[in-house]
Formats: structure tokens, C-alpha cells, sequence
């Protein structure tokens, strides 16, 4: 009777330690006091707070999520990776979407589903260019939620494209989440793939611009240089 459970003991022993480092592989390569930080967030609306309140990087460069953890500032690329890598500890894939644009900066945006519907976390220098909740049944309508207040500072609607969803776990083998470097390589990576039209060439000739009205909205606590 000893002898057959020590056989069934050894028999476990295998799934035990493969069960270990699978929970240490969901580190991410975060230290305990990260993870705990992010899992606090809680939500995607949690992340977006987390993300409003960092005050808005106006400097060229491209933190990690860990460097925007510990110097609690982001620019819309790094608030877009961030709030993809919070989505991850949370339990989403760590997806984006890139929004490009003519005449103006393009947007990065961290996309979450939730009964197959589409939400956004993001962090903006513009007010509604930030969170989406999650009732927009496809990437395009998603993207066209940020139309109308998509707009350059000669008060042009610029918004024209949007990618397909990048899952940023091919990124793994470089450490995106933890790294020290600059992590331009997603950035490289956006502008290389196929973007889809969001309208005609009519479309875009009969545009107007925005309002005062809308752009006095949207610049509230916009930072400047």
C-alpha cells in the first residue's frame, strides 16, 4: 500500500511542477509588487483611470509598460501598450488597434471584447479620444466612434484608417512588457501592416471642421510643450 502511493506521488509530480511554471510564466516578467498594481486596476474602466490620471507624455519615446508604471507618465502609444498589458494581467489577450490619420498624429488603442462586443482603453491629450465601453459589434464601428472628434489643431476631422486588431504576445520574445529599451518596434511594426478605409474620397472632400463649440470640449486639460 506505501509502495503504490509513492508510485501515484511520482505520478503527479510532473503535472505539479508543469502547473508551477505555467503560474510563473503569467508573471509576465512583473515583480509581485507590479502584478499586484495592476491586478488592483480590476477593470478596463480601472485601467482607464489609472491611465487618465498619469499626466500626458508630450517627449518623443517609447516606455514599456513597467517604465509607465514606475515614471507615471504616457503618451498615447505608451497609455495604448500599457493599458494592453493591464488587460493581459487581467485575464483579456493584449490586443491594440492602430487609428491613422492625415494631417495629424495616428492614435494607438487597446481593445478588449466582452460578449462579442468591442471597448477601448486609451490615453489622450483630447477628451473623447480615450475609453469605450463595450457595445460596438465591430472593429469599424469602434473606429468610427473616434471620428467626429478626431481633429488636428487647424480644427480639421483627420481621422482615416484603422488596422486590424494586433495581438502584442508576438512581441513576448522581446519583452515588451518589462523591457527597459524603447519598445518602438510595435510602433514600426503599426506602421508596416494593412489599414482598412474608414471613407470615400467624396466622403473626405465634403468634410467640415469642427466647431468651436466641440474643439473648446475637447481641449479640456489638453497639455501643451
Amino acid at each position: 500500500m506505501h509502495s503504490n502511493k509513492s508510485r501515484r506521488r511520482r505520478a503527479r509530480s510532473p503535472r505539479l511542477r508543469r502547473a508551477r511554471s505555467t503560474s510563473s510564466a503569467q508573471d509576465f516578467g512583473f515583480t509581485l509588487s507590479e502584478l499586484r498594481a495592476l491586478r488592483a486596476l480590476k477593470t478596463p474602466a480601472g485601467i482607464q483611470r489609472f491611465v487618465d490620471d498619469l499626466p500626458y507624455n508630450l517627449s518623443y519615446t517609447a516606455r514599456s509598460p513597467r517604465k509607465v508604471l514606475h515614471d507615471r507618465t504616457a503618451s498615447c502609444l505608451e497609455g495604448g501598450i500599457f493599458a494592453a498589458a493591464a488587460l493581459r494581467i487581467l485575464g483579456f489577450p493584449p490586443l491594440i488597434f492602430d487609428l491613422e490619420a492625415e494631417g495629424d498624429t495616428d492614435h494607438v488603442v487597446a481593445i478588449f471584447k466582452v460578449r462579442e462586443s468591442w471597448g477601448a482603453v486609451a490615453k489622450s491629450n483630447f477628451t473623447g479620444c480615450r475609453y469605450r465601453e463595450p457595445v460596438y459589434r465591430s472593429l469599424r464601428e469602434l473606429a468610427m466612434s473616434y471620428f467626429n472628434i478626431y481633429f488636428n489643431l487647424r480644427w480639421e476631422r483627420t481621422l482615416r484608417r484603422y488596422s486590424r486588431p494586433v495581438n502584442l504576445a508576438r512581441f513576448d520574445h522581446l519583452n515588451w512588457m518589462t523591457t527597459q529599451t524603447p519598445i518602438w518596434f510595435i510602433a514600426e511594426h503599426l506602421c508596416d501592416i494593412p489599414h482598412i478605409s474608414l471613407l470615400t474620397s467624396t466622403m473626405e472632400k465634403k468634410l467640415t471642421r469642427v466647431d468651436p463649440r466641440t474643439i473648446k470640449a475637447e481641449m479640456t486639460g489638453h497639455r501643451k510643450k
